[in-house]
């Protein structure tokens, strides 16, 4: 029997496993870091203390780890069907002008929490319409969704650039930007969550979002292992002539999977547009699109994995900035080196030790 197909304890799966490959990319990390003559122990402890050493740090790290939760859930959910969603990048991207027409809209208006559900809903239209064309050319044309959904990427940002440069941009103004949101268009900080902890938020963007975020992979998780639907996705994602024999419609479940995917993209919008910038502006996915990928294949696919999952990667963008502050050596081409690794280890290279462990596993427990 494949070592691949040999059924494992939950915690070594979802904690044992990644844990070790994290180990493992923290360990070819030092060795890069020691190799251009800086301490990498002195590195890792610089790096968290600037993540998680003072209220302000741990808001920027959370700021990122809610973009970062949003795209894995995306992944995740189109991964649970079978499909891999590289779109996330785009879908998060038109799902900012979603929710900017919202806030642009109604910000005058009415208070945020008015504004808030309609923006989230906004978001989540045009990250679902993002991912629908590459979602029917999938179920009924039997084009790869890897291939379409990277194109579309492209097309988004084309798009994307025609709309702030030539529609919404601030009359006389040269920045490709909208105004800037008033206060009813704008997410509020969670000063009083840092607060609880005895620190200051500061310029830390971290904002409501985040607790949209932890709702969304609460609503994920029932989708997925408590409905019907959920059900259905994960025999597609298992084993689509099973699914077909069971009677399963793999264009309707196609569809619906990857609009809801689509939609949680979308959703990742809020928080830097209406969250840290309160308004919108070219590129300001930056590449969470991607890194949300990675999350999901280190997370399992499963929402509680997905958060700390995130919560590494935003531990990772903040850290490695302060770090590249106090070490100059380690610039941030260096940074992204380290995550590199992180990837690699955590998501290409996840199935590395899995023959040694199922091998040590059947010895201690005798099977």
């Amino acid at each position: 029997m494949s070592t691949a197909s040999v059924p494992l304890p939950a915690w070594i799966n979802y904690g044992l496993i990644p844990l070790l490959n994290l180990i493992l990319a923290f360990f070819f990390s030092g060795l890069v870091v020691w190799a251009i003559g800086e301490n990498p122990f002195e590195a890792l402890q610089l790096l968290l203390i600037g993540a998680l050493g003072r209220g302000e740090g741990i808001g920027f790290t959370l700021f990122y780890t809610t973009s970062f939760i949003f795209t894995g859930l995306s992944v995740a959910v189109a991964i649970h069907a079978g499909l891999f969603n590289i779109g996330s990048e785009g879908q998060a991207y038109l799902g900012g002008l979603g929710a900017a027409l919202v806030a642009l809209s109604l910000d005058s208006y009415v208070p945020w929490y008015v504004t808030m559900p309609f923006a989230v809903i906004g978001a989540a239209l045009f990250g679902a319409a993002c991912a629908a064309i590459p979602a029917w050319l999938q179920a009924k044309r039997g084009s790869h969704i890897v291939i379409t959904t990277i194109m579309f990427n492209f097309i988004v940002s084309s798009l994307m650039n025609y709309v702030l440069v030539r529609v919404l941009i601030v009359p006389g103004k040269m920045a490709p930007e909208t105004r800037t949101f008033l206060p009813g268009g704008q997410l509020p900080k969670l000063d009083w969550l840092i607060a609880m902890f005895g620190g200051k938020l500061g310029a830390a963007p971290l904002n409501f979002s985040f607790l949209i975020a932890l709702v969304m992979c609460f609503l994920v998780w029932l989708l997925i292992w408590r409905t019907k639907l959920g059900y259905e996705m994960r025999t597609l994602g298992i084993s689509p002539s099973a699914a077909s024999y069971a009677g399963i419609p793999y264009a309707k479940i196609v569809m619906i999977t990857m609009l809801i995917s689509g939609g949680l993209a979308g959703m990742m919008a809020l928080n830097p547009v209406m969250g840290a910038s309160a308004r919108l502006q070219i590129e300001f996915v930056g590449g969470a699109g991607f890194v949300g990928i990675a999350v999901s294949l280190m997370g399992r696919n499963h929402p509680a994995g997905i958060i700390f999952a995130a919560l590494l990667f935003g531990i990772l963008y903040q850290g490695g900035a302060e770090l590249s502050f106090d070490m100059p050596k380690i610039t941030r081409d260096m940074i992204v080196v380290i995550q590199g690794m992180v990837i690699l280890f955590a998501g290409a290279l996840e199935y590395m030790l899995r023959p040694a462990i199922v091998r040590f596993y059947q010895q201690v427990a005798g099977k």
